[in-house]
């Protein structure tokens, strides 16, 4: 860890790099792009290959599953898929993170779709993901004495190298025991609160019953989609004026909230192209402009975004998303009133179960043709109801039939991302 490094990016991404227009930091970008190219081409052999006859536009589409198939060709540091995805799963079985690849941090990600996923970065990569993660997450005013809890699946020395004399860092282990963990949070008494929704609730749950009375001063959701029925919660039980985002995932650190709680793009390092679903939605193609270990190259993550339509009190000219609604995939497909089939973001059916009251948690499966499988963590005849003539009323304005409901109880598994909506039903249709 080079804390050099890690001041220079804070400063920079904190002070020293306002891109106030959209001129500024499409310069940035195009800046950025050009050398991100010119090395590409020189050290990545599946990237020197189709540089060598296409242009940046006509590069074809990066997923998953072209990542971990082209691994040993795509990154840059000669780091082998099998030797990285061996010490990543060693790490994760023993829930020890400290062994890395010589100088590179290797690590699993399960993704909310739920497939493994592997990353490689850098060390110089790592400080400069440190100091953009604090000048984008400390208060503004006193920046020194900050005690950050995270809240993860799996630690990393990317996540371990933020302590330091000045902020204070404490890992927990999503899958040691949750009353031990808040306990040791509470004796901890962090500044800064950074876990998943599940865990934020979970930790809500603790201080509305006396168990957990600290406040800190900023309180972070990561990993899994905040749903508007969460956020309330959390918010309100922790005494928070807002709950913040950080959306980051194994393609890079993508998107922060601003002091008005607003999501941003991080576009000073990132270029996101859209691939529209709606006139309002859609999903982002990503290239990290400064990632080269493992390149991220109009790489398709598959997460809905909704841009927001109005401008952000913040000022910044980065791109306000209202909402990160989740997997483009656990769309629900309703069947038309006319007979076509309906797409039905998960944004929508949640927001419509808000109305619905009678449990805390719950999870809506698409498990056939207009049918629904709704898992409630209290399954009496009030839910039942309340829940039945919330999806009637939604299908209703959404001209569709009204789809059949399967209930059943609510049961937690913390070993894998809390996802509310999910479509198990068949591949995309739409």
């Amino acid at each position: 860890m080079s804390r050099l490094r890690i001041l220079r990016e804070f400063a920079a991404v904190r002070w020293l790099r306002p891109l106030r227009t959209r001129a500024a930091i499409e310069r940035r970008q195009r800046r950025l792009l050009r050398a991100h190219l010119r090395f590409l081409r020189r050290r990545s052999r599946y990237f020197g290959d189709l540089l060598a006859m296409r242009s940046f536009a006509d590069l074809p589409l990066m997923d998953k599953s072209v990542m971990m198939s082209r691994f040993d060709d795509i990154n840059t540091v000669g780091v082998g898929r099998d030797d990285a995805l061996a010490l990543a799963i060693a790490n994760e079985r023993a829930r020890e993170f400290d062994l890395d690849l010589g100088s590179h941090s290797v690590g699993l990600s399960s993704g909310t779709s739920g497939h493994r996923g592997l990353f490689v970065v850098s060390a110089a990569e790592r400080d400069a993901w440190v100091g953009a993660v604090l000048a984008r997450t400390l208060p503004r005013g006193a920046l020194l004495g900050h005690r950050i809890a995270l809240f993860l699946r799996a630690d990393n020395t990317l996540y371990e190298s933020v302590g330091s004399a000045a902020v204070s860092f404490r890992y927990f282990d999503v899958y040691a025991d949750m009353a031990e963990n808040i306990a040791a949070l509470r004796s901890f008494g962090p500044t800064i609160l950074v876990a998943p929704p599940s865990v934020l609730r979970l930790i809500a749950h603790a201080a509305d019953a006396g168990e957990f009375d600290v406040v800190p001063q900023k309180v972070y959701a990561v990993a899994e989609v905040l749903e508007v029925f969460d956020a309330q919660r959390i918010t309100r039980s922790l005494g928070q004026e807002r709950l913040h985002q950080l959306y980051q995932c194994t393609e890079g650190f993508l998107a922060h909230t601003c002091p008005h709680g607003v999501i941003h793009l991080n576009e000073d390092d990132i270029l996101v192209e859209r691939e529209y679903l709606d006139a309002e939605r859609f999903t982002p193609i990503v290239t990290d402009l400064r990632r080269r270990a493992q390149p991220i190259v109009r790489y398709r993550l598959g997460d809905v975004l909704r841009e927001r339509t109005s401008p952000c009190p913040c000022g910044t000219a980065l791109t306000a998303i209202e909402r990160i609604e989740g997997r483009e995939g656990d769309t629900l497909i309703l069947r038309g009133l006319d007979g076509r089939e309906v797409p039905v973001f998960a944004d929508v059916i949640t927001r419509a179960l808000l109305y619905a009251d009678g449990f805390d948690e719950y999870r809506i499966t698409q498990i056939g043709e207009s049918r629904l499988q709704i898992a409630l963590d209290t399954v009496d005849d009030r839910s039942r109801r309340r829940v039945a003539d919330e999806v009637g009323a939604l299908a209703h304005r959404l001209g569709c039939e009204r789809p059949d409901l399967e209930f059943i109880g609510f049961v937690p598994d913390g070993s894998v991302k809390l996802r509310r909506v999910v479509q198990g039903w068949g591949e995309r249709r739409w």
